[in-house]
C-alpha cells in the first residue's frame, strides 16, 4: 500500500507499512493552529484503525520540528471566552491522548526546535530520535500560561523532578540535555537522522503487531493499577497472547528457526 496526501497544514505518506506525518508550515516553523490540530487528530485516528500501518513517524518540514502554538492563532485566542478556550483546549488534549494511546509504535523524528506544544507532540511518541541541532523548551510560563495538556505525558516520560525543572524554568535545553533527562531516546547528527529512524522502524516491524499493541496497553494501564489488580490483568494478557494466532505463530517460528509470518 502506498498513499500520499497533502492537507492544509500537514502532509503524509503511507508506504511499506509506515505512516510518515510531516508538519508542513515551515514558513512559521511548523507552529500549530486549530486547523493543524484538527487535521492531525483526524489523521491519527485513521492511522490507528489502519491494519496495514504498523508504525507512525512524525517530523517537521524545514529547519524546525514545531515552534508550538501559532502566534496569529494565539492573538485570536486572547479574545475567546472561557467556554471557547475550553473547546479548543479539549481538542488539543484529545490529539495528545490519541497520539499517546495509538495501538502501534510511534516515533518523533526531531529535526529542529520543538517548543511548547511542539515539545508536547514529541513527548506523546514512544520513541524520540533527535538531531543534535534540536532544542526543547516548555516556555509557556514566560507567557503567563502553563503546559497543561502536555503535562501528563511529560511527567510520565521524565518524572516529576525533571518536569518541575522544565515547566517552572521554561529553560531551552539542547538535545544532549534532553537525552540526559530521558526526554530523548537517541541523539544523532542531522545527516544520520533518517537512517537511524529507518533502523528503528525495521526493528519494530520484526515484532508481532498485536504484541506491540498489548505492550502499549500494559504501559498505559499498569501504572494506574494496584499490585493486586496488575497481578490478574498481566496474567490474563500473557495467557491470551500465548493462545492467539500471532503468539502461536511466533513461538512456532522460534522453535522452527524461521521468521514469523508478519516479517516480509
Amino acid at each position: 500500500m502506498s498513499q500520499d496526501k497533502i492537507c492544509k497544514t500537514i502532509k503524509y505518506s503511507i508506504k511499506n507499512r509506515v505512516a510518515r506525518v510531516i508538519l508542513n508550515r515551515p514558513e512559521i516553523h511548523n507552529a500549530f493552529n486549530e486547523t493543524m490540530i484538527s487535521e492531525l487528530l483526524e489523521l491519527y485516528k485513521e492511522i490507528g484503525a489502519m491494519p496495514d500501518v504498523r508504525v507512525a513517524v512524525m517530523t517537521g518540514q524545514g529547519k524546525s520540528f514545531s515552534a508550538g502554538a501559532d502566534l496569529n492563532w494565539m492573538g485570536g485566542v486572547i479574545k475567546y471566552s472561557y467556554e471557547q478556550n475550553l473547546v479548543e483546549s479539549l481538542q488539543l488534549a484529545e490529539l495528545f491522548y490519541t497520539m499517546y494511546s495509538l495501538p502501534k509504535p510511534t516515533i518523533a523524528m526531531v529535526n529542529g526546535a520543538a517548543i511548547g506544544g511542539g515539545a508536547g507532540m514529541v513527548a506523546v511518541n514512544d520513541f524520540v530520535i533527535a538531531s543534535d541541532r534540536a532544542k526543547f523548551s516548555f516556555s509557556e510560563v514566560k507567557l503567563g500560561l502553563v503546559p497543561a495538556c502536555i503535562s501528563p505525558y511529560v511527567i510520565r516520560r521524565v518524572g516529576e523532578n525533571r518536569s518541575r525543572e522544565l515547566f517552572l524554568s521554561g529553560e531551552r535545553i539542547d538535545a544532549h540535555k534532553a537525552f540526559n533527562f530521558g526526554f530523548v531516546n537517541q541523539v544523532v547528527a542531522p545527516d544520520e537522522l533518517e537512517k537511524t529512524v529507518n533502523q528503528l522502524i525495521d526493528q519494530l516491524l520484526s515484532s508481532g503487531p498485536h504484541a506491540l499493541k498489548i505492550c502499549k496497553d500494559l504501559l498505559e494501564k499498569v501504572p494506574q493499577m494496584s499490585l493486586k489488580q496488575a497481578k490478574k490483568y498481566t496474567a490474563e494478557s500473557i495467557a491470551a497472547l500465548r493462545v492467539s494466532d500471532e503468539g502461536q505463530e511466533g513461538m512456532k517460528a522460534f522453535f522452527e528457526k524461521r521468521k514469523p509470518n508478519w516479517i516480509e
